[in-house]
Parts: structure tokens; sequence; C-alpha cells
């Protein structure tokens, strides 16, 4: 799956919860995300879109800081959504993004669950993805 095929797909999927998400659809969102963080946060620091009143102490918030947060509002659903997909992918319930909520630890056992290999062939969330994409499914090598 290219990085276009798979912004197309997590977008036409914007608040599906049901189904899988391939390791590359994921992943690729994933830099996405981080693209649009990056853009944002450069568009804020070059139009002061966060201010603090050095006498007072008052912080204002400028036009591109509200514009960075509805942005950050529209990317929260269908990112929550494509990784309760690849949770699926890798057979465990969306319930287990909430680990992530744990603290140190947490983060890096959700990590290591979107970074494992889903499982081949159906499992209890849907079909394989990279079947139903047309790909053959990897052989074990001959011994």
């Amino acid at each position: 799956m290219s990085f276009g095929d798979a912004i197309k797909t997590v977008f036409s999927k914007y608040a599906t919860f049901s189904g899988r998400a391939r390791r590359s659809e994921f992943w690729f969102w994933a830099l996405f995300v981080f693209l649009i963080n990056v853009v944002m946060s450069i568009l804020i620091s070059a139009t002061g879109g966060i201010s603090i009143d050095l006498d007072t102490g008052e912080i204002s918030y400028g036009a591109t800081y509200f514009l960075a947060a509805l942005v950050g509002l529209a990317l929260l659903l269908p990112n929550l959504a494509v990784t309760v997909r690849r949770l699926h992918d890798t057979d465990r319930s969306g319930f287990w993004w909430f680990i992530a909520l744990v603290p140190f630890v947490g983060w890096i056992i959700l990590l290591v669950f979107t970074v494992l290999e889903g499982t081949r062939g159906p499992n209890r969330f849907g079909a394989d993805p990279k079947l139903a994409a047309g790909e053959a499914p990897a052989q074990a090598p001959q011994v």
C-alpha cells in the first residue's frame, strides 16, 4: 500500500472501528499525522500563534493556534479508528488502545502491538487485508 492509498483509505474509513488495517496503512497514516503536526508547529511559531506578555504573564492565542487545534480534532477520530483496526489485525480487541494510558510502559506496549505482523488469513475481526488487496500469502521457506 502506498502513502497516498493509505491516507485515502483512512479518510474513507474516517470513523470505522471495525475491520483490519495493515501495518503500511497504519504507519503511513502515522507519518502523515507527524508531517501535519510539523507544518502546524512551524505555522504557529512563524505567526506568533501563542504569545506571552512578559509584563503581565498573560497568554494570548492567535488564529493559527486555533487552526492547529481544529486540525488536531479533525484527525483524532480517524487516528483512533486506524489504531483500533491495526489492533484488530493482530487479533486484539480495540480496547487494548487504553493500555497506552498506563504510565511509562503503556505506550511502549501499544507500539509493540502496532509493529507486530497481523494475523495471516481471516480472524474474528475480518478478512486478511493483504489477501483482500490481492497479495499472495507469504510462504514459509523450504528446508
